[in-house]
């Protein structure tokens, strides 16, 4: 343990460091305000013993130095040592950033005990800060699973509720397009049937893993929509970059060339949805979601592993 000690005379300075040493603390000694705030900032102390009376400022003023000194998550007891004993003084040393105050001539005996007790309360609160960190991280943690899907790892449903609503309140707000691509993996039930539900699980997580990649952007969200379904917002973007995301989407998991048996294409594909809207005051995100659910089922329709538009009423904000 390491303790300031903060007196201008020398008699003082010489009995305070032989009670320090004798608690086996070693001592470091200032004889000015000046020097106190130097030594503190450079030796970081775990206690500081502050003489009132000093000759180029009052211990007051030191010690609100001192406070401003601190990190936030570090705190430094700090024990008035003056021959002032008015109960002013005490409030005054208090108030200015003091935790404890002793009168002089200091007793090494209750020096002593109230260095122990600043001791105690340092590890107190050392252990409360230990506690408080595995706490928060526990939190963040316990968020970013609450937030993500169980197989994929991607975003799940509650996330993408959540997020669609907020980016489109604020694409209302700077008159910005946004784009949603709705993703559904062709024949999975046939998959599953031909594979397995384990292989099954092990194709959503890497169809779920060429979306996530896909995203480019930081404000960029892949999310599984639901069972094979996915889905992707893409705040400020129009019809034509959505579009050219769907494609690369599609192409990526061509490269993965997952086999599937049960499709007429020989491997696992995605039927791909897009629609982009400028929100206007009356409408609404699920008015976009619809859009991209009804370019989802043309895809279907029309032949499976393709991108397709919404349709150009409510899509073409390029």
């Amino acid at each position: 343990m390491k303790i300031l000690i903060v007196e201008d005379t020398r008699s003082n300075l010489l009995v305070l460091t032989q009670y320090v040493e004798r608690l086996g603390a070693t001592a470091v000694k200032a004889e000015t305000g000046a020097q106190a705030i130097e030594i503190f900032q450079s030796e970081h102390p775990d206690i500081v013993l502050l003489d009132v009376v000093l000759p180029d400022t009052d211990g007051f003023a030191v010690a609100q130095r001192l406070r401003g000194l601190e990190r936030a998550e570090n705190w430094t007891p700090i024990i008035f040592l003056s021959s002032l004993g008015k109960d002013e003084d005490i409030e005054r040393g208090i108030a200015s950033g003091g935790d404890d105050y002793l009168h002089k001539p200091i007793s090494e005996v209750v020096l002593g005990a109230k260095i122990r007790a600043m001791q105690r309360i340092i590890q107190m609160r050392t252990s409360l800060v230990v506690l408080a960190r595995k706490l928060d991280t526990a939190n963040q943690e316990l968020k970013r699973l609450s937030a993500s899907d169980g197989l994929t790892g991607i975003a799940n449903r509650r996330l993408f509720d959540e997020y669609i609503s907020r980016e489109w309140r604020r694409a209302r707000r700077t008159s910005n397009s946004i784009a949603l691509l709705m993703c559904d993996v062709d024949h999975f039930k046939l998959f599953n049937d031909t594979y397995g539900h384990q292989a099954g699980d092990d194709c959503l997580r890497q169809v779920a893993g060429v979306i996530q990649r896909t995203m480019e952007r930081a404000s960029d969200v892949a999310a599984r929509y639901g069972g094979e379904e996915f889905a992707a917002i893409l705040p400020e973007t129009a019809i034509g970059g959505a579009l050219f995301v769907g494609e690369k989407i599609r192409h990526a998991l061509h490269a993965l060339n997952i086999p599937h048996a049960g499709s007429p294409h020989g491997r696992v594909t995605l039927s791909i949805g897009i629609a982009a809207q400028v929100p206007d005051t009356e409408g609404l995100h699920d008015d976009l979601i619809k859009a991209a659910d009804r370019a989802l089922y043309r895809a279907k329709h029309e032949g499976r592993d393709r991108v397709v538009r919404a349709d150009a009423m409510l899509a073409d904000h390029e």
